[in-house]
């Protein structure tokens, strides 16, 4: 049996990148999905690609009316929610904390921090009197460590991870499962526009984070989708309040321990070896 067989997803920011391949790989394991997104050309085009598996939502994930809207549509369409990932975000304010503006801080944390915080309550909101139900929330390797984006983005996805426990210990009771998924630089729009400058020049974002990563190639939205599908499904049934890190190390520290590299042995006390 697929891995979601039967079971109905929603996914915010579906019409590209993490959230699209998150579409296709849902669908692929068997969900019925909404696919949210405020970009309506492509979310109805991925729609009508995926087929009858699938129902495309209109969603500011800023506005709480249509994040409730999308969960109704949900229930309404395939008679239950299952799944909900809120991956929705941009970049958002970029530069010196000294010269962000309060707007900018504003409207990143609103798209990156608030719009997940009202994807779990709406998600919860139906999930909860059926004791059922996993909220997978995408985090970032900048919510794990500093200096890996910018000012505002960083604080957000700590958030994330934040909400993610907090919601966890509530949740938990019920039945319903809380949990992220934090990757570094993907192949995306997004990771191109910082990249490149252009938010198409996906052979040249791929080429340069495969240059600067551990592993030495780049992750696809399909890997960051597999880790999600994970999350999502029954085989993390024990699995609550947890960040799951994607990012070839990245946030232990890529290069090895000079501690790792000279012959083995034992140090005692400085200037003994055994």
């Amino acid at each position: 049996m697929a891995r979601l067989e039967g079971k109905t997803a929603l996914i915010t920011g579906a019409a590209s990148g993490i959230g699209a391949g998150a579409a296709r790989r849902f669908v692929e394991e068997g969900a019925n999905v909404v696919l949210a997104d405020i970009q309506e050309d492509p979310g109805r085009a991925l729609a009508a690609e995926l087929g009858g598996a699938t129902r495309y939502a209109r969603c500011d994930v800023t506005a709480e009316s249509d994040i409730a809207a999308a969960v109704d549509l949900a229930v309404a369409q395939f008679g239950k929610l299952d799944v909900m990932v809120n991956n929705a975000g941009v970049l958002g304010a970029v530069g010196s904390i000294v010269d962000t503006t309060a707007e900018a801080f504003d409207r990143t944390m609103a798209i990156l921090a608030r719009g997940v915080f009202l994807g779990i309550k709406h998600a919860g909101r139906v999930m909860v009197p059926r004791k059922s139900g996993s909220i997978v929330s995408l985090a970032s390797s900048s919510g794990m460590i500093g200096g890996d984006g910018p000012h505002v983005y960083t604080m957000a996805k700590h958030g994330v991870v934040g909400i993610t426990k907090s919601a966890a210990s509530e949740f938990s009771a019920q039945g319903v499962r809380v949990n992220a998924v934090a990757p570094s630089g993907t192949v995306s729009a997004l990771t191109s526009m910082v990249v490149t400058g252009t938010p198409d020049s996906f052979e040249a974002t791929e080429n340069a984070l495969a240059a600067s990563s551990s592993l030495g190639f780049a992750p696809l939205p399909a890997d960051i989708a597999n880790a999600i599908l994970f999350l999502a499904c029954d085989e993390s049934r024990y699995v609550t309040g947890h960040t799951l890190v994607v990012d070839a190390g990245l946030t232990t520290g890529k290069a090895p321990s000079y501690f790792h590299t000279i012959e083995a042995g034992l140090v005692f006390e400085a200037g003994r070896r055994e």
